[in-house]
């Protein structure tokens, strides 16, 4: 009997695109037949598969089952959408969209649920992560009282974003260290925690680097049950911290250097609180180190996740469909900024999208491209 593969074809050729080609040999069940990318002179040493100049001339085809989509940010929501009208599976690179009015259209898209409609949220698949939010989902930790999460080991170089002319700019990007670095950390941290209900951010356009966009923010946060928090991430820092913090009402969690340290209160902090005499006292606790000996199958998993559930049907780790809630999120950092006020979510879309296209619009700022940077995907991954 004959195994059944899913036919695959990759749009963009950039730094993610090649990567993803050169692990297709460890995906089963999955024959990368066509690759696709506007610059013509990158398809050269890609002879053994189909290639296009043109994603909806790859789409048309009849080359390809499925399509992972790594080009720059805009074109997943234009793209996306040609191929599930043209009866294509559809992987994106994260994030899913720009802004929350463009997630909307590229979700509304998806009408045939046939159809596989999954995101590159590869650190869903980190066993680190999986235990956070099993913990916190299983009420272990209590009612979240309190959230930090602090990503400034995102640094990057002047070299970096001259790589690209449409790096870090609003028209080619659309944000910076929230659209391009973060969308997995914003992922995982709502993914775990939930969505705020209220933000008030401070993000500096060009604060370490000759850009127009982001690349350094500090937000406060409020969740519906009166919970607050903060995030932290830039990508000017370094040495940079990677930290998680998740306090509750039966103690707190910590997540830093592949360690996770749950500190457990034998009570309610809130009943203890409430009942003990004494006027120093706190509760008592346990201290347990949470083991964990790597980070899982990442990009890998997800493409694979992808192609099995194509295959066999099943549960994605990572429907395209959360992908709406880490660029809301995003999007109202910028939006708070961009306004001086507080932000309530859900975010109004179509007042986000007029923002950012006034910034486009009015956007004066000459980027600078280099072609001689050296590009070492593998030190991007923390």
């Amino acid at each position: 009997m004959l195994t059944r593969m899913v036919r695959l074809g990759i749009v963009g050729l950039g730094n993610m695109g090649s990567g993803h080609v050169a692990n297709m040999h460890r995906i089963n069940r999955c024959s990368l037949t066509a690759v696709c990318d506007v610059v013509p002179q990158k398809l050269g040493k890609y002879s053994d598969y189909k290639t296009f100049t043109s994603s909806e001339e790859m789409i048309r085809s009849g080359e390809i089952d499925a399509i992972l989509i790594a080009v720059p940010h805009y074109g997943h929501t234009t793209i996306g959408i040609d191929a599930m009208q043209n009866g294509i599976h559809v992987l994106t690179e994260k994030p899913i969209s720009v802004h929350k009015a463009d997630c909307e259209r590229l979700i509304a898209a998806h009408t045939d649920k046939n159809l596989i409609f999954a995101a590159m949220f590869n650190q869903r698949t980190d066993p680190y992560y999986q235990r956070i939010r099993s913990i916190v989902q299983s009420g272990e930790l209590g009612e979240i009282r309190r959230t930090a999460c602090i990503a400034t080991d995102w640094f990057r170089s002047e070299a970096y974003y001259s790589s690209g002319g449409w790096r870090a700019t609003w028209a080619g990007e659309g944000g910076g260290v929230l659209l391009n670095q973060c969308p997995h950390t914003l992922d995982l941290f709502q993914w775990i925690c939930g969505m705020p209900s209220k933000i008030r951010a401070f993000c500096n356009f060009g604060k370490f680097h000759n850009i127009e966009v982001e690349d350094d923010v500090t937000a406060y946060l409020e969740y519906p049950n009166g919970a607050t928090g903060i995030f932290v991430a830039t990508t000017g820092e370094a040495p940079g911290t990677n930290r998680l913090e998740i306090a509750g009402d039966r103690g707190k969690l910590v997540f830093e250097k592949d360690k996770i340290t749950f500190e457990r209160t034998e009570v309610s902090v809130q009943e203890f609180n409430r009942t003990t005499p004494e006027a120093f006292a706190t509760p008592k606790t346990w201290i347990c180190d949470i083991p964990e000996r790597h980070h899982g199958p990442q990009h890998i998993g997800i493409l694979q996740n992808f192609v099995d559930v194509i295959l066999d049907g099943g549960n994605l780790i990572a429907p395209a469909e959360e992908g709406i809630h880490s660029v809301e999120f995003a999007n109202a950092m910028l939006y708070s900024t961009f306004t001086d006020s507080i932000v309530s979510l859900p975010l109004n879309s179509a007042d986000y999208e007029a923002a950012l296209k006034e910034r486009i619009a009015t956007s004066r700022f000459v980027k600078q491209v280099r072609e001689d940077v050296a590009v070492d995907l593998s030190k991007s991954f923390r």
